[in-house]
């Protein structure tokens, strides 16, 4: 017999579970197809399947893994570029991220922490297994805690902040919507019903390892695709190893959005220089970066309608950490390139970004697209230095701040920088960046020359490229 829920989102699930057709082959639900264009899910999928010869070799490599070894990255790159046979693909992200050696290393205890964390969940009477009524106990006792003075406790009671009860909160919130339609997350099945109490775990267990941090949404979505091809405690290990290691996504989850907005400046760079033409269309248009790439980044492009699509990103995501999502994006611009330049308003180009249609996202199409676009680290290198640039000289002529003297603390005025001096001819300033494959010449047009050297003299620049001589 069903559980029956009073809310309405539960009745909703329920629905959509009985409504569905089955499932495919990744755990999605198969519904009618006047549902699927709603939905945004597409499954039919175009993915490589698996010799026994690949899946023996495979085998053998992952059995001598050794990550420092540059014969067995180059061997799982070869794999990864033919695809990763389903059944593997769990354990070769644990290989990748090196998430055993990164728990051995560690003095923080997974499951030390689940039974820290369950003892204010008690004292509050949610629980995980529960999370449409945790929910509203949650937003309850909130509200109690941010009227007035919480009540006096015991010594021996556990005491839960109001941060620890928001930081709850938001998590069983974002449950609901992290992938509805996978049979590990939909309705109220035993099988749903565990998925999201571990999904929950894993969450509120990362908030506990990283208090600085907490939770962020965008995270649910990362930490269920490892669910889906991880053990829950492996899967906790690899969102610790991708939040956490520069290589990945090391401080794009923080509340201040700084660094993110920074990526996102980065790749509006990029395009500006690999497509000019693109990128002064998206401009007239009046769409920022900042719309497109920021939902792409913090949830590793799972908005994509092919499933097979987004694991095999993931597996690239996993060998190369950033500098792959860089490569992704471009390629998805790449592909859409003819229909964007067609369109004249910004209202069809977005969501078009933030929804990327079926026929670019198919794994035949994005993925060797994917293979073919090259990123360097020195190129993304360069991109990261004229963001520093625009962003040194937008505060340079915002005029003269404030600031504290350490001594004194008092506040004190900065020195403001000397007049302009006029040349008779205009100067042009030339930086040559070298890289592993090539040199990066960044021309500035003619400019005003003053006392703040070449950095001052930022205006449009041009990128070119040359085969770096010997």
């Amino acid at each position: 017999m069903r559980r029956r829920s009073s809310s309405n989102s539960g009745k909703c699930t329920s629905r959509r579970r009985h409504d569905s057709l089955g499932f495919d082959e990744f755990g999605f639900a198969l519904s009618k197809k006047k549902d699927q264009k709603l939905q945004h899910r597409s499954h039919d999928y175009s993915y490589p399947q698996p010799n026994t010869v690949r899946v023996k070799e495979l085998c053998e490599l992952l059995s001598y893994w050794n990550g420092s070894s540059f014969i067995c990255r180059n061997q799982i790159e070869r794999f990864i570029r033919i695809g990763i046979p389903p059944a593997l693909r769990g354990q070769v992200w644990k290989c990748l991220l090196n998430t055993d050696t990164l728990r051995e290393n560690c003095s923080f205890s997974y499951q030390k922490c689940l039974k820290e964390i369950r003892e204010p969940l008690v004292d509050l009477g949610v629980s995980e297994y529960s999370i449409l009524s945790a929910i509203a106990t949650l937003n309850e006792t909130e509200n109690e805690m941010g009227s007035g003075p919480s009540p006096p406790q015991p010594p021996e009671a556990s005491v839960c902040s109001c941060g620890d009860v928001a930081i709850f909160r938001q998590i069983a919130l974002d449950l609901q919507r992290s992938f509805p339609t996978h049979r590990s997350l939909m309705g109220d099945s035993a099988e749903a019903i565990e998925g999201q109490a571990k999904l929950f775990r894993v969450l509120t267990a990362y908030a506990r390892y990283n208090p600085h941090i907490g939770y962020c949404q965008g995270m649910s979505y990362i930490a269920a695709v490892l669910l889906m091809n991880l053990t829950e405690e492996d899967a906790f290990w690899a969102l610790v190893a991708l939040l956490e290691r520069p290589k990945y996504l090391s401080g794009l989850f923080d509340h201040s959005m700084d660094k993110i907005q920074h990526q996102a400046r980065v790749f509006h760079q990029l395009l500006k220089h690999r497509k000019p033409l693109l990128y002064q269309h998206i401009e007239d248009l009046g769409v920022s970066s900042l719309h497109f790439v920021m939902p792409w980044f913090l949830t590793l492009f799972t908005s994509l309608p092919c499933w097979d699509s987004v694991l095999a990103v993931w597996d690239v995501i996993m060998l190369q950490g950033l500098l792959a999502m860089f490569r992704v994006g471009l390629a998805i611009l790449e592909l859409l390139e003819p229909r964007l330049l067609q369109m004249a308003d910004d209202g069809l180009m977005l969501p078009t970004l933030l929804r990327v249609p079926v026929e670019v996202s198919q794994h035949c199409v994005l993925v060797p697209a994917l293979w073919g676009t090259e990123v360097q680290e020195w190129e993304i290198d360069c991109m990261n230095g004229l963001v520093l640039e625009e962003t040194s000289v937008g505060q340079h002529q915002q005029g003269p701040e404030t600031s504290s003297n350490p001594l004194t603390n008092e506040p004190r005025k900065a020195r403001a920088s000397p007049p302009a001096r006029p040349v008779s001819h205009p100067s042009v300033w030339t930086l040559w960046l070298w890289g592993k494959a090539g040199r990066v010449k960044i021309s500035e047009k003619p400019a005003m020359r003053t006392s703040g050297g070449p950095s001052a003299c930022v205006s449009r620049t041009r990128l070119q490229i040359s085969p770096r001589s010997h």
